[in-house]
């Protein structure tokens, strides 16, 4: 029996590469697979997060799969066998639906281990739904991304404990680190949003969509300004709108003058740099209209000692321990919102400073990035011919969870 010699070759696919956390997923795997002594190939239409993908040590190949059409998928699949054969591919790990179509086939024709990731709760209120999401089942192993998701997909889509594996994200708890955000960090932000001084900083870290809240938000933070419980604050929501279409953010500002907030209310956009804008942060809500799948914001929220308030469903449930580590309120429920707040804001020092170590030394043992790296390498391991050859810890987030576990 001959054996390969080559390290091992790991292709994923995805749509493109520009924001969001299958995007940032797929990055942090492929820098472990680069780090483990294995070539970590992405397909994808490309995106802004592709010099950082190269930065990682993996290669790009830019490929259009962000097709639904029924053609383009097939003739997609030729083109994904021609690359499989070509950099000798070992496994395919699928991230979306249309590119999980077109690399099922793919590997099929090319006896190649497929893996998928189930990131979402995708929709079955149309014809024929079902089984175009069916395919993300359809992996030699399928990895949710919580609990929740897990649940979700066992039954209905008959993956069976055999084939499921659940592997939370993770934070990159070495940037977020309060004891590691410079102060220059913090202040440069702190001026670009014109924050006053000795304002509360209420902030929802999301892209500008309505299921994410933020109406809620502010219908909530209307509601303490009109009892006059409010302490002095000021909202900020970080995360950017739509590309070309900023009518959510127009009806937010129309929402937040009907209820006399405007003056308090910041928008920021993207920010390439979480760790200091949640730095800033006093009290971090999540305020979701939908469940989240994971909710990787939370984590990072928590791993930085902030305050979290979240919707109660979804994976918020397994992150969050309501009094421990964050509370939560009713899905949808801008009184109890503004209740929540107001507790929030009106912790005592020794209170706030306890909860949020909780809640970092809760991230630190379950929700790390290294341990998402991690897990989803041995899921690879489960199916490949020949293991990675190595497999580093890093060195500084292992000495941080090491030291900050033993204090705690």
């Amino acid at each position: 029996m001959v054996v390969d010699p080559r390290p091992p070759v790991i292709l994923q696919v995805l749509p493109a590469l520009q924001a969001g956390g299958v995007e940032r997923g797929t990055i942090e795997i492929a820098r472990a697979i680069v780090q483990a002594g294995g070539t970590a190939l992405v397909a994808s239409a490309g995106g802004r997060m592709v010099p950082i993908l190269e930065r990682a040590g993996a290669i790009h190949i830019t490929l259009d799969l962000m097709t639904k059409d029924p053609l383009s998928i097939w003739l997609n699949a030729g083109r994904l066998a021609r690359l499989i054969r070509s950099h000798r591919v070992d496994l395919v790990h699928a991230r979306s639906r249309g590119p999980a179509w077109s690399a099922k086939w793919a590997a099929r024709r090319t006896g190649t281990p497929f893996v998928t990731t189930w990131h979402g709760v995708y929709g079955e209120n149309v014809p024929f739904k079902r089984r175009y999401n069916a395919v993300m089942a359809s992996g030699a192993r399928v990895i949710a991304i919580s609990r929740f998701v897990a649940e979700r997909i066992a039954g209905p889509y008959g993956v069976g404990p055999d084939r499921l594996r659940i592997i939370p994200r993770g934070a990159d708890t070495a940037s977020f680190d309060p004891q590691a955000v410079r102060g220059d960090r913090i202040h440069a932000l702190a001026r670009e949003w014109a924050l006053p001084d000795g304002a509360q900083v209420i902030m929802l870290p999301g892209r500008l969509t309505a299921w994410k809240g933020h109406a809620l938000l502010l219908e909530a933070l209307g509601r303490l300004e009109s009892a006059g419980h409010a302490r002095d604050w000021v909202c900020v929501m970080v995360g950017p709108a739509k590309s070309g279409d900023d009518r959510f953010a127009r009806a937010l500002i129309a929402q937040a003058d009907r209820l006399g907030v405007r003056s308090r209310l910041r928008f920021a956009g993207h920010c390439a740099d979480m760790p200091a804008a949640l730095a800033l942060a006093d009290v971090v809500v999540v305020p979701s209209l939908k469940p989240e799948p994971f909710g990787r914001t939370v984590v990072e929220a928590q791993a930085m000692q902030r305050v979290v308030l979240v919707a109660a469903h979804g994976a918020a449930l397994e992150t969050v321990e309501p009094g421990v580590t964050g509370f939560d309120f009713p899905p949808g429920d801008a009184q109890a919102l503004a209740e929540t707040l107001r507790d929030a804001m009106a912790l005592q020092p020794d209170h706030r400073e306890w909860l949020t170590r909780q809640a970092r030394t809760t991230v630190l043992a379950h929700y790390t990035m290294q341990a998402m790296q991690q897990a989803t390498l041995d899921v690879y391991e489960e199916l490949l011919p020949r293991p990675f050859p190595e497999r580093p810890l890093p060195a500084r987030e292992h000495e941080l969870q090491h030291d900050e576990l033993a204090a705690s």
